[in-house]
């Protein structure tokens, strides 16, 4: 006696497993520009790494003598992988079974493949394509009552943004629960014209009146540019490669230290373009991002959110090969003033770094919070003052250097001022409680009105002023820590790093 039937039986179910919702509807998604769900996990992980959980979980059909006719598998897949040799959990939508609908699904699937990542402290990746909520009204009538909504394993949801990186990447249209599963997570991925996100579809929301397509209702356009999802690009082979490179840059789990990679970049190499990186004209903008590229180590600069919150860069790096956060102004958009959508970006990314223990390195060129009615109907000094708490609560170590100007409250969200300060600024650095040049008419006016020639005496008073804002003033009563040669950042930089990370008991 052996199991060969049985044996058998399982081949076959795991080849009826492997057709997915058959081979129209396979042909239907293809047809569409997107790849099937296993083709997606196969171009997502380590080649041959994928241990595929729960692959004969479906709904059989069968015959009157209780033979297996067909199987429709479940359209949620799932289980352990690798990235970059790194154990991940990997999952997929499947499309072609009732549109990624949960009812197609296994709702254990879900929650085991949620719980999984948590419980073995392992990075979990949602490739999310469907709406993955309560499938059609239609469903009322076959149970033949409604429900009170719930999510079951939504608790493990919360506990894995609490835990492990969780990675989402919008693959197609994804509505109700399925657009909720790439919110919850620590970064996001659309692809454009592919992906759309919405709380409801075109047709739900032409019954309270609003006709749209599905692009225009949800589509990348709209939700990279008002932080609801991280990234936008071009295909889905794009965002497997983005995915798989925020990862490099992250620990397992919370409590974990992330990775330190080889470094070939000299530590003490001095780039000579930094000298004259910042015009000495205060109303001229210039490139932080290609500041960044000249001091952290070459090829390591990873930016997130580009498309939002564009006052300022969010970024991980790297430094002699430790990974660190970045967070930096981007003086080439509102001036780098710091308004509502800057501020609630800049919280989210500080408290991320803070979660996986990230050492923060700050590039500040503030002037300020945006001001002006529209930045007070936008609730800016709220948001601002949340970034700023963001920053004060933040344990890791934290390096600020002033690259320009740093001025008001904004100005003073750089660091926690109440700790040790790593914080050094260029010469080019100029900073107050407000700009002088928007200052001397209102705290001068009666002297200048009651002055020969009001011109020339506001001209001596800026003059005299503009003594006094040295940044070397500043230094000599130890109000800034030092002042450097921009060419001396990488060094200072590379410095901070190792002794950040081996303050975090990780060097």
């Amino acid at each position: 006696m052996t199991w060969k039937d049985e044996i058998a039986e399982l081949r076959r179910r795991r080849e009826l497993a492997e057709q997915m919702g058959g081979t129209e509807k396979v042909a239907r998604q293809h047809s569409r520009g997107k790849m099937d769900a296993r083709a997606r996990i196969k171009g997502l992980v380590d080649p041959g790494s994928f241990r595929e959980i729960g692959k004969i979980a479906g709904r059989g059909a069968y015959g009157p003598d209780g033979e297996l006719l067909d199987l429709a598998p479940s359209n949620l897949i799932f289980g352990r992988a690798n990235i970059e040799g790194r154990p991940v959990v990997a999952s997929a939508d499947d499309f072609t079974v009732r549109g990624g609908a949960a009812d197609a699904a296994i709702k254990r699937k879900f929650v085991q493949c949620e719980a999984m990542a948590h419980t073995l402290k392992i990075p979990l990746i949602r490739m999310i394509d469907g709406t993955g909520g309560g499938g059609s009204v239609k469903t009322l009538e076959q149970i033949g009552a409604t429900y009170v909504p719930a999510v079951p394993g939504w608790g493990d949801v919360v506990k894995n943004l609490d835990t492990v990186p969780v990675v989402a990447l919008a693959l197609g249209p994804t509505a109700g629960l399925g657009a909720a599963r790439v919110v919850a997570s620590h970064y996001s991925i659309m692809v454009k014209g592919l992906s759309q996100l919405f709380a409801a579809g075109p047709a739900v929301v032409e019954a309270i009146g609003e006709a749209s397509d599905k692009e225009q209702l949800g589509g990348s356009i709209i939700h990279t540019r008002n932080g609801v999802v991280d990234e936008e690009v071009a295909s889905e082979q794009e965002a497997f490669a983005r995915a798989r490179h925020f990862l490099s840059y992250l620990p397992s789990h919370v409590g974990q230290a992330a990775p330190r990679t080889a470094n070939a970049d000299p530590i003490d190499r001095r780039d000579q373009k930094l000298i004259g990186l910042v015009p000495r004209e205060a109303k001229q903008v210039y490139s932080m991002r290609k500041l960044l590229e000249m001091v952290f180590d070459q090829g390591s600069v990873f930016e997130m959110g580009r498309l939002w919150g564009r006052a300022a860069i969010t970024a991980f790096a790297r430094l002699d090969g430790w990974p660190v956060a970045v967070l930096a102004s981007d003086p080439s958009y509102l001036g780098g003033s710091w308004e509502a959508r800057t501020s609630e970006k800049a919280e989210r990314f500080i408290k991320l770094a803070d979660q996986f223990r990230l050492p923060v390195v700050h590039l500040v060129d503030n002037p300020g919070f945006m001001i002006g009615r529209e930045a007070e109907m936008a609730g800016t000094i709220r948001y601002g003052v949340q970034a700023m708490n963001a920053i004060y609560k933040a344990t890791v170590p934290l390096c600020s250097v002033i690259v320009r100007r740093a001025y008001g409250i904004a100005g003073s969200a750089m660091s926690n001022a109440e700790t040790f300060q790593y914080r050094f600024a260029w010469p080019s650095g100029d900073w107050g409680s407000l700009p002088i040049e928007g200052g001397i008419e209102v705290a001068y006016k009666s002297e200048i009105e009651a002055a020969e020639d009001p011109q020339a005496h506001l001209e001596a008073i800026r003059e005299r002023l503009n003594r006094v804002r040295s940044p070397f003033r500043t230094a000599e009563i130890f109000g800034i820590e030092d002042i450097i040669d921009p060419r001396e950042t990488r060094p200072l930089l590379c410095e901070f790093a190792d002794l950040a990370w081996k303050a975090l008991g990780e060097g």
